[in-house]
């Protein structure tokens, strides 16, 4: 019989609406029933391509004698960390302080009114892995809850007041209390950047790229501060060649290894290893959407093609596997999955049938003999470049799922390969393009796994951000990125925003989810809305950007001390409003306004803009300036927002050749520290003409030339006289 999750939306809360736990979702009734029974709340929180999280639903969540532990003693809820990532922040924060360590599952029992006592991540059902068994806990918890109540209470009171300080960290010292620096904002990001250049130096890998040991992670925040440094130092100087070569290295060898799906496309969560060998191999939408992103950055910063391919590779997958039939992009696909040898998955087994065998990875490893049947004579080229061996390639495997099983990870060079086999390397790179595919064909055969088929705003709005830069630096598929893009707005504008309200919701699948958006969801939306309306100067975009933030000031920003919260004020099921301060998977969203702020007054002039964007670096300094490689993306903003941007303006035809011709020279050479306008001299763009010169009314002034539309580059409030054709404009950039 299904429990409440049934009528759920998250693929996440409806796995486990079979479950016998008497599940409710995060709700105003499950809430009420706690305070009505005095019973404490079991917090499940986790998402539906977590690995670890189905390993406790099935050994804890689908056992019967645990579930009347549960039911019996507890309140249980059920949160999908996608939807509810404001909740998830406020106890993971929890469970770090208390415990060193995080992850998901999260476990986290909580007093009637929502506030943390104990928590962790993945309980073993019975003692193990020096863990102990989530029954034993389950009673231990119960037992005092009865016995010690009070001190429960009072430890957790203490909690939410140390979670409430958190959340206003920064704030002045006539505020707080504390003694801050006096160094100038300006001296004090300097320091900062140094420190952080310093701390990613020391910790990259020179032989693997990437920083630190195992587990590793893409931190697109950090190559995106490496190609700063670069750019800023020149990339031939003592700071911007390590920089750059630190940039480079780690993409290449991300792609080179099992992290980087070279048979289907795209790339894992992280690594397990140093080696970028063996991954955790999930796939999210946000790690396609940022690593893309740094493949186009570095295909702009060195010239290599190769890095072009890769973004071409993130695209195809993303199109092919996370794109709705109504533009908008799906969030996951899982890292476990049906052995191959059931060929069945769970909606295809009979009721009441045995569950197939799942496996993390089962769909993307390989056997040599699957290898050799599938790619015949051409099978030792193939083995020799990826490593494949008959007993399997993976050596580090304590959990004993790839036994046997090889992982697809460049071992040498395709001019070793070439040179080995007495090839040319075009015939061999023809060659090894052949086995891939004819591999793809045969892993398509495969039961998939399980795909989270939820439209997130925030994570849209990143993907939305890398095809608008596709657009710009892939000139064959520019087009496709463009569109994908511009689908992928016009999805969320048609199904997840309110005109009335002007609010945004946070998901979709089946129809809106109830949960309304948080201060990422509206963050990356406007970076992506900005750089789709740069990309193609379709002015609904910049337009409704401009909504948006105005809609985000009003929902999260804190009047009093700066900085946004991640949650809204009117939310009374939150125990305490958090701001993020962390660039990890995902930038922090206070990261992303920064550089939003200052982009919307470079270009519309946006009354307070500016003025938000320092305060906000203001209130994280205590952060960026302790420990500034936790906020690099910041770094990068709070740089450029210390500097005068490029001003340019295009008119003319929008549609005409000639227009695009100068829009390819600034997306080509203007950098970052820009800000681009475009002017429709023609009747069609005579409203857009009428919106823009209400911000900026000096761009009445702006025309095309003789007919021909013209490029006016300003700076330090000064325009150079216009330029009709490409290559005066790119003398003028250079």
């Amino acid at each position: 019989m299904s429990n409440r999750l049934a009528a759920e939306k998250s693929p996440y809360l409806r796995q486990h609406a079979e479950n016998p736990v008497d599940w409710y979702p995060w709700s105003d009734e499950a809430l009420a029933r706690a305070r009505t029974e005095q019973k404490p709340i079991f917090l499940s929180i986790g998402y539906s391509t977590c690995h670890w999280c189905h390993v406790m639903a099935h050994e804890s969540f689908e056992n019967r004698q645990i579930a009347e532990s549960l039911n019996r003693d507890f309140i249980p809820i059920k949160v999908d960390r996608e939807e509810r990532p404001d909740l998830d922040r406020i106890y993971m924060t929890y469970v770090q302080q208390t415990t060193g360590h995080g992850g998901w599952p999260m476990s986290v029992w909580l007093t009637p009114d929502g506030k943390p006592f104990y928590g962790g991540t993945y309980f073993p059902p019975d003692d193990r892995h020096g863990r102990p068994g989530f029954a034993a806990v389950l009673n231990a918890i119960a037992r005092h809850w009865q016995e010690d109540r009070a001190k429960i209470e009072t430890g957790a009171e203490e909690v939410v007041a140390s979670l409430r300080r958190y959340g206003t960290r920064g704030v002045p010292r006539e505020v707080t209390g504390e003694t801050t620096s006096a160094v100038p904002l300006h001296e004090a990001a300097g320091d900062a950047f140094e420190k952080c250049y310093q701390y990613f130096h020391e910790a990259h890998d020179d032989q693997w790229g990437g920083f630190g040991g195992a587990p590793k992670f893409p931190r697109a925040s950090v190559i995106n501060f490496l190609f700063r440094i670069a750019a800023l130092q020149g990339v031939e100087s003592e700071l911007g060649a390590p920089a750059l070569k630190m940039a480079g290295h780690t993409l290449q060898k991300m792609a080179e290894g099992g992290l980087h799906d070279h048979v289907g496309g795209g790339f894992h969560r992280y690594s397990v290893d140093e080696q970028w060998f063996v991954p955790h191999f999930e796939k999210m939408l946000y790690d396609e959407a940022q690593i893309a992103l740094n493949y186009l950055e570095a295909k702009q910063a060195t010239g290599r093609e190769v890095f072009a391919w890769l973004a071409r590779d993130i695209f195809h997958y993303v199109q092919c596997e996370l794109t709705s039939p109504s533009g908008g992009f799906y969030s996951a696909e899982d890292a476990d999955s049906a052995v191959p040898e059931t060929g069945r998955t769970d909606s295809a087994r009979p009721e009441g049938g045995p569950k197939p065998a799942h496996a993390e990875g089962a769909f993307y490893v390989w056997t040599k003999d699957e290898i050799d049947a599938a790619l015949g004579s051409d099978a030792p080229f193939f083995c020799a470049h990826f490593g494949i061996e008959p007993e399997g390639n993976v050596v580090n495997d304590p959990q004993g799922e790839f036994t046997g099983k090889n992982v697809v990870m460049q071992r040498q060079s395709l001019v070793v390969t070439a040179r080995d086999f007495g090839l040319e390397i075009e015939l061999a790179s023809g060659k090894l393009l052949d086995c891939l595919q004819k591999l793809k064909l045969v892993r398509d055969t495969r039961p998939r796994p399980h795909l989270d088929d939820k439209v997130i705003t925030a994570w849209n709005g990143l993907m939305i951000s890398a095809l608008a830069k596709g657009h710009q630096v892939l000139a064959d598929e520019g087009a496709a990125c463009l569109t994908a893009a511009t689908r992928s707005a016009e999805f969320i504008e048609r199904e997840l925003y309110d005109v009335s309200s002007g609010v945004l919701y946070r998901s979709w699948r089946e129809g809106r989810s109830r949960v309304e958006g948080f201060a990422e969801d509206y963050a990356y939306l406007v970076q992506g809305l900005l750089d789709l309306y740069e990309a193609g100067f379709e002015i609904r975009w910049l337009r409704w950007a401009v909504k948006l933030q105005a809609t985000m000031d009003s929902l999260f920003w804190d009047a009093d001390h700066g900085g946004y919260f991640n949650s809204r004020a009117d939310d009374l099921t939150v125990i305490a409003r958090l701001k993020e301060d962390y660039d990890g998977a995902e930038p922090a969203p206070n990261s992303v306004a920064v550089m939003n702020l200052m982009r919307l007054d470079w270009m519309l002039g946006i009354a307070g803009a500016r003025e938000k964007a320092f305060r906000t670096i203001e209130i994280l300094k205590g952060q960026w300036s302790r420990a500034p490689h936790a906020l690099p993306q910041l770094l990068c903003a709070f740089e450029l927002a210390l500097t005068e941007p490029r001003t340019v303006v295009l008119a003319g035809d929008t549609q005409s050749p000639e227009f695009r011709a100068l829009a390819a020279v600034l997306h080509e050479r203007l950098g970052l520290r820009r800000a681009i306008l475009a002017i429709d001299d023609t009747p069609r763009g005579a409203v857009a003409k009428q919106w823009l010169g209400t911000h900026r009314a000096y761009l009445a002034d702006f025309k095309s030339v003789d007919g021909k539309p013209a490029a006016y580059v300003c700076e330090n409030f000064t325009c150079q006289r216009p330029v009709c054709s490409a290559a005066d404009l790119r003398s003028i950039l250079d």
